[in-house]
């Protein structure tokens, strides 16, 4: 018996060392669904929303270290996944997107859910392309997952009109070798260290994979060495951060620190990361916190091989190892009123080790990761476009790839509102995320945004951003979704709750009243 389209398909995946599907499927998907049951393997999970479905692949990604397939049902779909796709191509993650079509023959129709379909992926994607003929499924899958896998990552996406999964005639592709990330040359090496051998301040930026532990102990010897100052991009995909491991701090938010901290900086080194800019124009407020007279020079672009190049920088320099910081006693969990730097002291102190995190706490979370530098050694992920609504997929699938570790998502009460289906999810595959909801009831950073742009709001402008009336109500959410929760609005009820959950398998949310 002859295979279908849809069975090279998963085939061919499996073969590509793709065994993750985060899926929403509707009806031009459901040969592909068929397939999923013939032909074993492959990890099934199911979505209730296209943002989570691909939220929850870039966190998968993030900490596997290989791309997950997603499923989602033609333009609309597609559509739907947008912002998380956006978050996922900002950060540089390894994703293959299966997306359904019409027929290629019923396409000329117009049916209602025919879309521009390539047009809207090309936006989102670093690879697309329609598949044409079941034959050409495998070959086309093979090749999807190898520019997936291509320095630094990139999301590729197979766009399947229905028949060509359905049609017999397809074919399994044998694995593509995916390239070896380039190397920098040993001009560049060399002229880098001569920057860094001046007198002149400087600035070393990081992003990408130049912020794992190893990458980052590099970082640390060229810095003691020579002085220059290290900061992470605003957006990181994965830092390796905690006791034993090198601190770093990111660009700020805001944009008078940003600029701040580039202060009579007259080099800036970029390491994986791209220019630093700020992320909204303001009036009277510069586009980049890089001053005007200095010079920016590329150590490695985000394609590049970043542990070879800053171990080679640093053995230019003869820069000695770097110990980690000695850090004294263990943080005690804080007690009392509930503030930024309470909650930053108790997570320190109670998050388990090798714990994940995954951070859309916005406006309310901005002194978490400053003050967490000595909490025991964890991996840390933010939302790496700005898309609202990143955060709670991202812990989904940062969980299903990290069996064995504990998730914490730390999350705005707005931005959890975009995508809060993913509780769901968590709670169909039992997944050990604990999320921390903090409920202030407004959109709290478009309120400093109004002050940024100089508005003057009124009534109107004010209730635009506020959650209230009526309040929403984390916990009932939770519940009915098959999460269980509590509500705090005390450090010590935080801290009860909170080690309760990270030592209990599964998931559990708390709202804390803020």
């Amino acid at each position: 018996m002859s295979m279908n389209g849809a069975e090279s398909l998963v085939h061919t995946l499996l073969g590509s060392g793709v065994d993750t599907c985060f899926a929403n499927p509707g009806t031009s998907e459901m040969h592909f669904v068929a397939a999923l049951d013939r032909v074993k393997g492959m990890r099934c999970v199911l979505g209730l929303f296209e943002g989570v479905v691909t939220g929850a692949a870039d966190g998968y990604a993030r900490v596997a270290g290989k791309p997950a397939a997603t499923l989602l049902h033609c333009g609309p779909g597609l559509g739907n996944a947008l912002a998380n796709l956006h978050n996922g191509r900002r950060s540089n993650t390894m994703m293959v997107n299966c997306v359904g079509d019409q027929a290629t023959y019923h396409r000329p129709l117009d049916a209602p859910l025919t879309a521009d379909t390539e047009g809207w992926a090309r936006g989102v994607s670093g690879w697309v392309r329609t598949s044409t003929r079941a034959a050409h499924v495998g070959a086309d899958v093979a090749v999807a997952v190898q520019a997936a896998r291509t320095s630094p990552g990139q999301i590729a996406t197979l766009i399947l009109p229905s028949d060509t999964c359905w049609d017999a005639g397809g074919e399994v592709a044998r694995p593509l070798p995916v390239p070896e990330a380039p190397t920098v040359s040993p001009h560049v090496i060399t002229e880098c260290a001569r920057v860094l051998r001046g007198n002149e301040k400087t600035m070393i930026l990081l992003g990408n994979a130049a912020l794992e532990a190893d990458t980052l102990a590099d970082a640390h010897r060229i810095a003691a060495a020579t002085g220059a100052g290290l900061l992470a991009s605003g957006g990181t995909r994965r830092t390796a951060r905690g006791r034993g491991r090198h601190p770093i701090n990111r660009v700020p938010y805001p944009v008078d620190q940003s600029v701040a901290a580039f202060k009579d900086v007259k080099h800036v080194i970029l390491v994986g990361a791209l220019k630093p800019v700020i992320f909204f124009a303001y009036p009277n407020k510069p586009g980049t916190p890089v001053p005007d007279d200095a010079t920016v020079h590329v150590l490695t672009r985000p394609e590049h091989d970043q542990a070879a190049a800053l171990a080679a920088l640093a053995d230019e320099l003869g820069a000695p190892k770097v110990p980690p910081p000695a850090y004294g006693a263990k943080k005690q969990p804080a007690r009392g009123a509930i503030t930024t730097e309470n909650f930053a002291q108790s997570l320190a102190a109670l998050m388990p080790e090798n714990a994940i995190i995954a951070d859309e706490s916005i406006t309310f979370g901005r002194a978490f990761y400053p003050n967490t530098h000595d909490a025991p050694p964890h991996d840390w992920m933010n939302v790496g476009g700005g898309a609202i609504g990143g955060g709670m997929p991202l812990a989904t699938g940062a969980a299903v790839a990290a069996s064995g570790r504990r998730v914490i998502n730390l999350e705005a009460d707005g931005s959890a509102m975009y995508t809060v289906q993913a509780l769901w999810t968590q709670a169909r595959e039992k997944l050990d995320v604990t999320t921390v909801i903090f409920s202030n009831r407004k959109y709290a950073i478009l309120l400093h945004e109004l002050a940024n742009v100089g508005a003057n709001p009124g009534r109107t402008a004010l209730d635009m951003l506020d959650l209230g009336n009526p309040d929403l109500d984390f916990v009932r959410l939770a519940n009915g979704m098959g999460v269980e929760g509590a509500r705090a609005d005390t450090m010590e009820k935080f801290n009860d709750l909170f080690a309760a959950s990270v030592a209990r398998p599964g998931p559990f949310l708390i709202e804390l009243v803020i």
